[in-house]
């Protein structure tokens, strides 16, 4: 491997190294990645997840997710504190509340960062509409993904009776005010940064 190489390969994992770290903290500190808003909350997690799946890829994306899935079953767990819809989730099915925070978190990172490949190969696409596209995709997929396996598992078990009786009614509950927030942010952020990002990880 040449110097070259190995200056990139050292780049992304110190990229990755910080990407985590500020995931960790974000974790810690409330109002830094979940903020309570009503029964739900709003997460900004997804924004170093979408940095690592387009600057490092989709391995590191998915890698990443899977800290943001981590990091929200804890929160199932009380710890380093309780979050209170997880917790009700938890004490109806602890695997099912595991599946959930987990898998769609990895899914996510992971085809971020193949959206943002995709749309970087088609040359007609102008550079900043290939990191817009991915930074949408996140917090997209990421509500519906999530939203999707939490009607899936959790239907049939009463844990979502207080959101509506009917499929669409859960729906429409759970994908309001707050995706639509977190949406915005996460895009606007991820957005920005990801190109600032990117100068220091790839370019040489």
């Amino acid at each position: 491997m040449g110097t070259r190489e190995q200056t990139l390969k050292l780049k992304k994992f110190v990229t990755a190294a910080v990407l985590f770290g500020v995931m960790i903290a974000m974790w810690l500190v409330p109002v830094l990645g979940y903020l309570p808003l009503g029964t739900l909350s709003i997460t900004l997690m997804p924004i170093p997840v979408i940095i690592g799946a387009i600057v490092l890829g989709p391995s590191y994306g998915a890698f990443l997710g899977g800290v943001f899935g981590v990091t929200s079953f804890l929160l199932c767990l009380g710890i380093p504190r309780p979050e209170a819809f997880g917790v009700m989730l938890f004490s109806v099915n602890p695997v099912y509340t595991a599946i959930l925070c987990i898998i769609p978190r990895i899914l996510m990172g992971l085809l971020v960062g193949l959206v943002f490949k995709l749309f970087t190969n088609f040359k007609i696409t102008r550079n900043w509409f290939s990191y817009f596209t991915a930074s949408l995709a996140g917090p997209v997929l990421n509500t519906a993904l999530f939203v999707g396996g939490l009607v899936l598992m959790f239907y049939n078990t009463g844990a979502l009776n207080a959101f509506g009786e009917t499929v669409p009614a859960i729906l429409a509950a759970l994908v309001g005010v707050n995706a639509v927030i977190e949406a915005i942010v996460c895009t606007a952020l991820a957005f920005i940064i990801s190109k600032v990002v990117a100068k220091f990880a790839i370019k040489m």
